[in-house]
């Protein structure tokens, strides 16, 4: 456990981390959203950094914040980041400031993150106590099936998410907590109880 921890710990001011992953198509934005709304808690979602252009009304600190490629590198050489990965064949980077989740864990403030397999590992590495929540799909065909009725996707984006979504599920078997999401209402409650659950553990250890 570090030291940011240890410290907010003595203090007892200290918030709660949750780590949301899933598959491309499973939903994970949706449950996250209304989650974010029903919470039995207050939550604070993260805000991610990236190297790609904003899109549409996407505002700096809102919805992204937006780095250059020499500023995202500087950040990730002062290790300002928990978790950064590049998305290959785009050249675009993508991670999670220590700054923004500090900031929130310092106030008390319970905060969300939604990231991928390989950045959970990498979060949990640095935050044993993070709240793992994998959301998945009732089956792979099930998800080939939203992705394809969204009519955006060509047959190799398809086969390229699903072979991610299988790559993630393989590797999804150290989280806490996973969640099927066949009915979103069902999803929703799911996590939300876990959350009073985590809450009421807390208050036991308290």
């Amino acid at each position: 456990m570090n030291e940011f921890v240890n410290r907010c710990r003595i203090l007892n001011k200290l918030g709660r981390l949750i780590i949301l992953s899933g598959p491309s198509g499973v939903g994970k934005s949706t449950v996250r959203d209304i989650v974010l709304e029903k919470s039995p808690v207050p939550l604070k979602l993260s805000v991610s950094a990236t190297t790609r252009p904003p899109r549409g009304k996407e505002r700096h600190g809102v919805d992204y914040y937006f780095f250059s490629d020499e500023q995202f590198q500087e950040t990730r050489r002062q290790n300002g980041f928990v978790e950064c990965k590049e998305v290959f064949g785009r050249n675009v980077w993508y991670g999670t400031l220590r700054s923004e989740v500090e900031s929130h864990l310092a106030a008390g403030q319970w905060v969300m993150l939604e990231i991928d397999v390989d950045g959970t590992a990498d979060v949990v590495a640095q935050y044993p106590d993070a709240i793992t929540v994998f959301i998945a799909p009732p089956s792979l065909e099930v998800l080939e099936n939203r992705l394809r009725s969204r009519g955006t996707e060509t047959d190799e984006a398809v086969r390229n998410r699903l072979s991610r979504a299988q790559y993630e599920m393989e590797r999804s078997g150290f989280y806490r907590y996973r969640i099927v999401n066949e009915d979103l209402n069902t999803a929703v409650k799911e996590f939300c109880h876990i959350i009073s659950q985590e809450v009421l553990t807390g208050e036991k250890n308290d």
